[in-house]
């Protein structure tokens, strides 16, 4: 029987996790453009609608434990249970859908990816030498550019060729035929630190993660900078609208800008970063993205300008994100999805209170406030920065 070639196996993985990753990125983003018409289709308020996406946001504080439990018993299983969940929460909105279903599918739609991401990241890592590691988890993180340029549009046709109920039945048959692909694809593991014969406490492992500085550092460098974006972006819309008067389908056209400015830091994370080194770029994405910050309120009256900060902001953000996100993998080897949940959970709160400020500074200073914060996260995000190089 001949063997199977080991590089296209890797394909294959690398395939079907970016394919994966897409839809559960979908999942969890194309209730922001469609809110309304969720909302009006399901008689149900805005409120309820926002509220199914915080939920959704706040299985995040989950996925240490989650990730902790990947690292021990292995990465393949945890995917599969978030692919699981995905397909689960999924058919329970599309078969009943209404307020309680809404909530409890976007419960455990969130709680698959949140699941899947960390496993995933760390499963890869350990098949890939460091100084492939960013050409790697760029080509993955494709899929969050992906869910934007290709994921929400083709949820939108969806939509409007059979109805309200019609995405998440899409959603959940793609998350089947993901599903089904990482059961042949994937190959078993055990983890990367499982103990088998040793009895588990949780706790007592958080603890012990979080006694190290790198980790701190890193919970750090997830707050500031997501901090620093979210507060941007719950605003860039806004902006547009009240200094080039712009509609909305024209606001619509600045998202795809933005889809398309991911998609570009993505790659240039996947072909550069490991050329010139991950903590390079992550530091130099920084810094460029704090200047995009800075100089965002003075583009005046120049649409032209404007969508090319806009641009640069993005670029830049999802360049030194996905570098950093490489270079977390190699932090921890022995709690590696444990590392990465470290991240996304201080990224979450760091969303969360970027959100927040974003609000009432646009709402008491304008875009200069909101501006001068971002570019200020930056700052702290550098420190944190060196805090880890130097543990």
């Amino acid at each position: 029987m001949a063997k199977k070639n080991p590089d296209k196996q890797f394909v294959n993985i690398m395939a079907t996790s970016t394919l994966s990753r897409t839809v559960l990125n979908t999942s969890r983003r194309f209730l922001y453009p469609f809110a309304p018409f969720i909302s009006r289709s399901l008689g149900i308020s805005m409120t309820a609608v926002t509220s199914a996406i915080a939920v959704n946001q706040a299985t995040s504080f989950l996925t240490i434990f989650l990730s902790m439990a990947a690292d021990r018993t292995g990465y393949k299983r945890v995917m599969l249970a978030g692919l699981s969940l995905l397909v689960a929460g999924m058919l329970i909105v599309g078969s009943l859908p209404c307020y309680y279903s809404l909530m409890v599918g976007m419960f455990l739609c969130g709680l698959g990816k949140n699941m899947f991401d960390p496993s995933v990241q760390a499963f890869v890592s350990q098949k890939v030498p460091y100084e492939k590691r960013g050409f790697v988890i760029g080509i993955m993180e494709i899929s969050w550019a992906a869910s934007t340029l290709v994921g929400i549009p083709l949820i939108g046709f969806i939509i409007d060729l059979y109805g309200v109920r019609s995405p998440f039945f899409f959603l959940a048959g793609m998350g089947f035929i993901c599903l089904v692909w990482v059961f042949l694809a994937v190959q078993p593991d055990s983890g990367g630190n499982p103990d088998k014969g040793k009895s588990f406490d949780f706790f007592k492992n958080i603890r012990s993660v979080f006694k190290k500085k790198v980790v701190w550092g890193t919970v750090c460098f997830g707050f500031f900078v997501s901090l620093g974006n979210d507060n941007f972006f719950v605003v860039y819309g806004a902006w547009l609208e009240k200094e080039f008067s712009l509609s909305i389908v024209a606001i619509g056209i600045g998202t795809c800008l933005i889809g398309l400015a991911e998609l570009s830091g993505t790659l240039l994370t996947a072909f550069i970063s490991d050329r010139i080194g991950l903590k390079r770029s992550v530091t130099w994405g920084v810094v460029l993205s704090g200047i995009a910050y800075a100089m965002v309120p003075v583009a005046g009256k120049s649409l032209v300008a404007a969508l090319a900060l806009l641009f640069a902001v993005f670029l830049f953000f999802e360049y030194f994100l996905v570098s950093f996100l490489s270079f977390c993998t190699e932090l921890l080897p022995e709690n590696r999805a444990t590392m990465m949940a470290v991240f996304f959970l201080s990224a979450g709160t760091g969303r969360v209170a970027g959100a927040f400020c974003g609000g009432i500074l646009w709402n008491t200073s304008g875009i200069g406030a909101v501006c001068i914060l971002s570019a200020v996260s930056g700052i702290f995000a550098l420190f944190s920065l060196a805090l880890i190089t130097k543990s």
